[in-house]
């Protein structure tokens, strides 16, 4: 194994293992592990990437303050980040998002603001966009910044395709947080693997995208407002009170191919099988995303030898393209995605024959 320079050249590149106990039959599952980037998330490469891009560009000066509203793991990921690069940061936090991080970020010297619950994920944005305003501080802006979508593409993307022989699974399941991994990953499977399914896993209590409402934003791609249809949901994370610009772009983009609901009490008993029967310790999104696979391989057509694969807490589901017994092709000949308005795939459902 090769000295890092620092830690930030240990995000990134996380192992890929096979799930066998949880895995139905018919299929393999396969799981992303992004708790191995260095902070224990994925986000720990968003907060590389738009750090490293403001440099780029001059947009962040040399010991100026960095600001960012978050439910917690980015800023976790920019606390590594600033104290390994020298700048100042402030945090701007729901009250209602969990204590530690907020210790995780503290004990990283970052500096934490928290709103009150009652104004939710938009409350926090506008916090953190008024502070940045009112002392010059750089703003990450991690829902809207489109860096936050090109390292995904430089990276996680890269490595799936890598992983998988270059061809792409045949699902990506992820849920949809920021929207980063979501646009990043999936716009580079749709040119490299157009084969691949892309579903977006959201909280069934709170089903924003799989509504087709849309999504009101300021001038600057901010919230204007929360999103009618939210409600509180335990994945912390995921699914704010308003659909993310990046989010946004991967709905216009075509990008999205389902959205699956998935509650939060399977989530959270997943996230616990997990850890019970494959020995993988994650959090809920971990088992949220798991969910959604599994909901997706009950209706997926069944070839001999397939296999799924999904990493965590992104999520996806492949089946090899090619049968192990017979190496014919499948083809989707009674298989289909249902189409609702506004043009996003909210289900994944068997033609009548």
């Amino acid at each position: 194994m090769s000295i890092h320079d620092s830690i930030l050249d240990t995000i990134g590149n996380t192992p890929i293992v096979r799930l066998h106990r949880l895995s139905p039959e018919g299929f393999e599952l396969f799981a992303k592990l992004e708790a191995f980037n260095p902070l224990g998330s994925v986000k720990d490469r968003l907060a590389l990437g738009v750090i490293e891009a403001a440099e780029r560009d001059g947009l962040l000066k040399p010991g100026q303050t960095v600001i960012e509203a978050t439910s917690g793991n980015t800023g976790i990921g920019l606390a590594m980040v600033c104290a390994r690069k020298g700048y100042p940061l402030v945090i701007v936090m729901a009250e209602s998002f969990s204590v530690e991080r907020r210790r995780l970020m503290r004990f990283l010297g970052a500096r934490v603001i928290l709103t009150p619950a009652s104004e939710k994920g938009t409350g926090m944005v506008a916090k953190a966009r008024e502070l940045a305003a009112a002392n010059g501080w750089f703003w990450t802006r991690q829902f809207e910044n489109e860096a936050n979508a090109d390292v995904h593409s430089r990276t996680t993307a890269q490595e799936i395709l890598r992983d998988f022989g270059g061809s792409g699974p045949d699902y990506f399941v992820t849920g949809a947080g920021t929207g980063g991994t979501l646009k990043g990953v999936a716009r580079v499977l749709r040119s490299e693997s157009p084969a691949t399914r892309i579903v977006v896993a959201e909280p069934e209590n709170a089903p924003m995208l799989a509504s087709g409402v849309a999504q009101n934003h300021l001038d600057d791609g901010t919230p204007a407002e929360s999103h009618p249809l939210f409600r509180p949901h335990p994945v912390q994370g995921w699914s704010p009170d308003f659909i993310p610009r990046l989010t946004g772009d991967a709905i216009e983009g075509g990008f999205i191919n389902a959205i699956q609901p998935v509650s939060g009490a399977e989530s959270l008993r997943l996230a616990r099988e997990l850890a019970r029967q494959e020995g993988i310790f994650c959090g809920i999104s971990g088992g949220a995303t798991l969910a959604a696979a599994l909901e997706i391989t009950k209706v997926a057509p069944r070839a001999a030898g397939s296999s799924s694969w999904f990493p965590i807490p992104a999520s996806a589901i492949s089946r090899p393209r090619y049968s192990r017994r017979s190496g014919k092709r499948w083809t989707p000949r009674n298989w289909r995605f249902r189409t609702p308005r506004r043009g996003v795939v909210s289900a994944l459902s068997r033609q009548s024959r």
